[in-house]
């Protein structure tokens, strides 16, 4: 989910994908989207008219609630990003969007360019090119032109700050869905 701004620039509000329903609240007030979205990765989706899911919704108190679940996450992403966006540092915010999306796209080759971090993330390319060169250096990743190689996972979440595993705690929370990795980690628990 992307907000964009008079200039043309545009920053993340909020990553979507395996665990989502893009554009859900339209089945509980309306067709009126608040935001963008766009796919930066390919990937496999299904798309329902909003006026069928509406009725749908209407007729299933479990899908309705569902949806309920799946608007209250992202409205908690978003505030969560939001909060990281104005309180982190690159690296942590970085290190939490390397995460989150190789959880949604299950890989740790990410297709990712710097220059679309950078304006996913707000800040310019070259501070993206000297912090990911850091997370290359310490091992954690492995970057050329336009692919991003998650090297150590664990590495990486001790880099990035605790908006990943709060983000992560609030959709395990209203929807179910974990990442692979923390699920199991949180059985073993």
């Amino acid at each position: 989910m992307i907000v964009g701004v008079s200039s043309g620039q545009y920053v993340e509000a909020g990553m979507l994908g395996r665990n989502s329903v893009i554009g859900a609240g339209a089945a509980l007030d309306g067709p009126e989207a608040l935001n963008g979205a766009i796919a930066q990765a390919e990937s496999a989706g299904v798309m329902i008219d909003p006026g069928f899911l509406k009725e749908l919704a209407n007729k299933s108190t479990d899908l309705r609630m569902a949806l309920v679940h799946q608007e209250r996450a992202l409205a908690a992403q978003t505030q969560q990003v939001a909060a990281c966006n104005a309180l982190h540092e690159l690296e942590e915010r970085l290190s939490r969007w390397l995460l989150q999306s190789r959880d949604l796209l299950q890989s740790d080759t990410l297709p990712l360019t710097q220059e679309f971090l950078s304006q996913m993330l707000g800040v310019q390319r070259s501070s993206v090119t000297l912090v990911a060169g850091k997370l290359q250096e310490a091992g954690l990743i492995r970057y050329r032109r336009g692919h991003i190689h998650v090297l150590d996972v664990e590495g990486l979440q001790d880099a990035c700050c605790e908006c990943y595993a709060a983000i992560n705690a609030h959709l395990l929370k209203l929807t179910g869905w974990a990442p692979g990795d923390l699920r199991s980690q949180q059985v073993a628990h």
